[in-house]
């Protein structure tokens, strides 16, 4: 799905006054307004915000471990719900990587060299993503998916494989949208946007979870170190290796987003295979099977 760095963007005007506007708006003043919006437990109000919330994407609570609005405290409580227990199924098979969440395929292939395609004309690179040269130097023509999340999918994520956080990085940065519109207009919104990037050791050597936060996103969570924004941080990158690193099986949860986002994965050189059924706009269920080891790292973690 790569093309040349000198491909034209395939952006309509439409898509770039979007992203113009954009650069005009007070995104983080936005955004901590709907994180306080959200959270509020007036039932009213919450019940109201989660029915219109409902009708307007669509949403249906029956896969939903409470299916009645008046059950979530806070819109926000409604939105990270968890869902029952069989309603995603683990595809099965030795070596099968599982999307890590609901949402759509937005670009998946090879990383040409250093440089992750996000839209026609448009790419940026794996250091630049994860915040250091260090940590994109096992990537390098690697693999990477993205997967973008939509407001009325399930956010939770989960683990495509077995792993055990080796490194975490919080990357601070602005709050565009990140639906395809933006994407095929805004050069590098990944990269720009406040995100935080997970490495963990896995049986294809390290893999990569990308967390990128996104206009009206009021949270990014992990399970190891809960809510890590906001606040939306103006101070350096900060990386953290924790000292009792947790492991966490395939499909087991690994963190959340508030509203809809993207979340982008990274392998090493040689390690997986991508389900060859899977494209732009691909639409994805957690669970669902997107690819498949090639080979085990020497030491890596089984």
């Amino acid at each position: 799905m790569n093309d040349s760095p000198t491909a034209a963007s395939d952006a309509s005007t439409g898509d770039r006054l979007f992203s113009l506007l954009q650069l005009c708006l007070p995104t983080r003043l936005l955004s901590w307004c709907i994180f306080k919006l959200t959270r509020i437990e007036s039932p009213g109000f919450k019940n109201a915000f989660i029915r219109v919330f409902m009708s307007r994407f669509n949403i249906s609570l029956a896969e939903a471990e409470f299916e009645k609005p008046a059950s979530y405290k806070s819109f926000n409580e409604f939105f990270t719900r968890a869902l029952k227990p069989d309603a995603r199924p683990q595809a099965s098979g030795a070596g099968v990587l599982i999307s890590p969440v609901d949402g759509a395929v937005s670009q998946l292939g090879q990383v040409d060299g250093d440089r992750i395609f996000q839209a026609k004309g448009h790419h940026y690179t794996a250091a630049e993503l994860l915040g250091g040269e260090d940590l994109a130097q096992p990537f390098i023509g690697g693999e990477f998916c993205t997967i973008y999340l939509a407001p009325n999918n399930y956010h939770r994520l989960h683990m495509p494989l077995t792993g055990t956080l080796r490194e975490w990085v919080y990357v601070p940065g602005r709050l565009f949208s990140v639906n395809p519109a933006t994407a095929r207009a805004m050069p590098k919104v990944f990269a720009r946007n406040e995100r935080v990037a997970a490495i963990f050791d896995t049986e294809i050597g390290p893999f990569a979870m990308v967390l990128v936060g996104a206009f009206f996103v009021g949270s990014i969570e992990t399970v190891w170190a809960g809510m890590i924004s906001p606040p939306h941080r103006r101070s350096p990158l900060a990386r953290y290796q924790p000292v009792h690193p947790p492991t966490l099986e395939r499909g087991a949860e690994m963190g959340r987003f508030n509203m809809g986002s993207t979340v982008i994965l990274l392998a090493p050189p040689g390690a997986l295979q991508w389900n060859p059924a899977l494209g732009a706009a691909t639409p994805l269920r957690m669970g669902q099977a997107i690819g498949i080891k090639q080979r085990a790292a020497i030491g890596a973690v089984a």
